[in-house]
């Protein structure tokens, strides 16, 4: 199979992700800081954890003086799904791609990454991937920095507003796929309905914040996995 193998290629295919992120990073640059975290701190986390739903969970655990091993189980969980989106994409990798290059690859392999790689006909090579992840990088670091020195230079009220915007990205996120598969309706309620359990019952509140989010990502996904398992044949055939 004929590889692409286009630097230009992959900045051009991460442009359109670069400008959605920009925006998405820059509500989580005002939520950082919002929540404590200095404009440097913020950075590093974008930076160094290329994943949105990671990132809002890690600040309150660290803001809040949460233990390593609290902050290292809630991104485990949580970020779970980039191993498999990985071993998927190694499946669409040309010859060019050595096992440093996968590491890197690896490290920037986000959804929105993942799709536009495995959307290509041809095999993706090392250029064409470097290329495709600069420019998210690039993107969401770039409007973490906006945002957090956006936090300290705007009024209080506007930051307040602005920070509940990552929130929002969240829940358009989720709502059209609820409406379309009961199981992802489900899901979300349960997963609603636990966190409140776990954040408003007396002796459950205790519980930090990064366990609290480990208990309900597990038990959502152990009991949807039993009561409604996805079929996989069916979900081919819908692709």
């Amino acid at each position: 199979m004929k590889e692409n193998n286009s630097f230009r290629r992959g900045v051009i295919d991460g442009l359109p992700i670069c400008f959605g992120y920009l925006a998405v990073s820059f509500a989580f640059g005002i939520f950082s800081v919002g929540q404590g975290l200095s404009v440097l701190e913020a950075i590093l986390i974008s930076a160094t954890n290329l994943t949105s739903a990671g990132q809002l969970a890690a600040v309150p655990i660290i803001a809040a003086g949460g233990s390593y091993i609290e902050l290292a189980l809630s991104q485990l969980v949580i970020n779970a799904r980039y191993a498999l989106m990985s071993v998927s994409l190694s499946q669409k990798m040309g010859a060019s791609i050595r096992p440093r290059h996968r590491l890197l690859i690896a490290f920037a392999n986000t959804d929105e990454v993942f799709a536009v790689a495995s959307s290509n006909k041809e095999q993706v090579g090392k250029l064409y991937l470097l290329g495709l992840i600069l420019t998210p990088f690039f993107g969401w670091t770039l409007g973490t920095l906006l945002g957090a020195v956006a936090g300290n230079i705007l009024p209080e009220a506007l930051v307040s507003a602005l920070g509940i915007a990552i929130y929002a990205m969240f829940i358009a996120i989720v709502v059209p796929v609820a409406k379309e598969s009961r199981g992802v309706l489900i899901a979300s309620l349960a997963a609603v309905a636990l966190s409140a359990l776990l954040y408003y019952t007396p002796v459950l509140s205790d519980i930090p914040a990064g366990f609290a989010i480990i208990i309900t990502a597990v038990s959502v996904s152990l009991v949807m996995a039993l009561v409604a398992p996805i079929d996989v044949e069916e979900a081919e055939c819908n692709d």
